[in-house]
């Protein structure tokens, strides 16, 4: 039915709406404003609005300030869609970036939970998007005044870059004294494909600024978006590995938490940086308390402590027996790694861990105490000195009338788990770092973190059958210093007395 001349809207109030549904049917390009992606049609008919109304450009331009190319949608069983931009999809298709789909990003967790065999290229993609998220709300406020599109850009590759420099099976083999993950991403970064896509996209500074802000030494404001007390990774991660184990630890106020993200003067050295608004206080302790959850009953459960154990004595002697480099080792995937040892010549325990783990048939607990209940800096040493731990292992299983590798010793170490260390927007407009010595009237969040990092962490001992062993005996060994059990070991004295 025709409308009456006087309820048909004008020609000219429907001009936007004929140009936004004619970009629907066009092909789409990509501008970069300082608030993140826009998509535009290449043209429109003769007579329509010529932009629909957006953010305009630093100069106060309402045009695109720059054509980037088609944006690509990905479907996450987390997040939902994401919004690639042609800088992210020239990084995913290099090698190294393809690599983390075979990066399993819990490592051996899936031996306990079955649904723990997601990757490091999903959380990668996860991080990403969160990058772009948080971006477009400090935006929206206006946070992001004094911040270049370019460093934005800057900060979403490096959220999409964070966890290049991996090992196989996770964060374990950094235990055994192997250059950190973040160091091993230099190369990666500033070489190859990688810095080829980042230098032709954003100049010849942008690799070197991207690991600036992954190693946690940019002077970027944003620094603190990618590592940090409240960085994205962590949001991700505890999500996305709560939702594939399928326990309701992970929950998070995510949305709060992003729309409390500030940019505020440091209080210490006055210069801009990432904090949260008091109001977001509640969002900041839902994320301490899922990342003891998480850490208490699935990272450090004692059945993935058991295989962590097994998997990082098994590397250590193929690099003793030159089966593997300790530069090739992060060039592995998961399954690479394990079929590259198998077909290599091992000492007996090693390939004894390897049957192990291929069968699960995983080294039982034998031995347990809280970290609480031991005492300060009780045992650091097995945390910190992975060769006189192996030294110690050894000598306890001969001991015990064990073979090489039957007694395995666990005492997992992440000091900054659950660290808080930011600054925080009160609600009358003061700036004040939230620290360990808390404010009054409020829950010391700092102080409560320590105390959950102590309770969740665990001395154990191993045993490849459930075997009885003397605790109090094994404890008192466990007691020594690093400097009196070495002595012990250099004389040929015996551990157990």
């Amino acid at each position: 039915m025709r409308r009456s001349p006087s309820t048909q809207p004008s020609k000219e109030t429907h001009a936007p709406r004929k140009a936004l549904n004619y970009a629907r049917q066009v092909r789409l390009r990509l501008w970069h404003s300082p608030d993140g992606c826009h998509e535009l049609p290449e043209q429109f008919p003769q007579g329509a609005q010529e932009w629909p109304e957006l953010h305009g450009n630093a100069d106060g331009s309402q045009r695109p300030a720059r054509y980037l190319g088609h944006m690509e949608i990905l479907r996450d069983p987390l997040w939902n869609n994401i919004r690639l931009d042609p800088l992210a999809l020239a990084l995913l298709d290099t090698p190294v970036l393809q690599r983390l789909r075979y990066v399993r990003q819990l490592g051996l967790a899936f031996l306990v939970y079955p649904g723990a065999t997601h990757s490091r290229f999903e959380h990668a993609l996860g991080a990403y998007h969160l990058a772009g998220v948080a971006l477009r709300l400090l935006d929206e406020r206006g946070a992001l005044a004094g911040v270049s599109a370019h460093d934005q850009q800057v900060v979403r590759a490096a959220a999409l870059l964070h966890d290049v420099g991996h090992y196989p099976f996770s964060h374990a083999l950094e235990e055994i004294g192997v250059t950190h993950h973040e160091e091993v991403a230099r190369p990666l970064i500033m070489q190859g494909p990688v810095a080829e896509a980042l230098v032709k996209a954003l100049g010849a500074e942008a690799p070197a600024q991207v690991f600036a802000l992954i190693t946690g030494r940019s002077e970027s404001a944003l620094q603190g978006l990618i590592s940090g007390s409240l960085d994205l990774d962590k949001v991700e991660y505890l999500k996305r590995d709560a939702a594939m184990c399928g326990v309701p630890y992970g929950e998070i106020d995510v949305d709060r938490l992003l729309n409390s993200l500030v940019l505020v003067a440091h209080p210490t050295h006055g210069q801009p940086t990432v904090g949260v608004h008091e109001k977001g206080l509640s969002a900041l302790e839902s994320l301490l308390f899922a990342k003891y959850q998480m850490y208490r009953n699935v990272y450090w459960h004692h059945a993935v402590r058991s295989a962590t154990a097994m998997y990082k004595r098994l590397v250590a002697v193929a690099l003793e027996a030159q089966a593997v480099t300790a530069d090739s080792v992060a060039r592995f995937t998961d399954e690479g790694l394990l079929l590259h040892l198998e077909a290599a010549t091992l000492p007996r325990d090693a390939t004894a861990m390897l049957a192990g783990l291929r069968g699960r048939r995983l080294h039982k607990r034998t031995y347990e105490c809280p970290a609480a209940t031991l005492g300060d800096e009780v045992g650091e040493w097995i945390a910190s000195d992975y060769a006189l731990t192996r030294r110690v292992e050894d000598a306890l299983a001969a001991e015990l009338g064990m073979a090489r590798g039957d007694l395995l010793l666990d005492f997992p170490a992440k000091t900054q788990m659950l660290g808080l260390e930011l600054p925080m927007l009160r609600r009358n407009g003061s700036v004040e770092q939230l620290t360990a010595a808390g404010w009054e009237g409020d829950i010391n969040l700092p102080r409560l973190s320590d105390e959950l990092y102590r309770s969740a962490r665990r001395l154990r001992v191993f045993t490849a059958a459930r075997a009885p062993i003397p605790e109090s005996r094994v404890l008192a060994v466990l007691r020594l210093d690093a400097a009196d059990v070495s002595e012990r070991l250099r004389a040929s004295i015996p551990l157990l007395g």
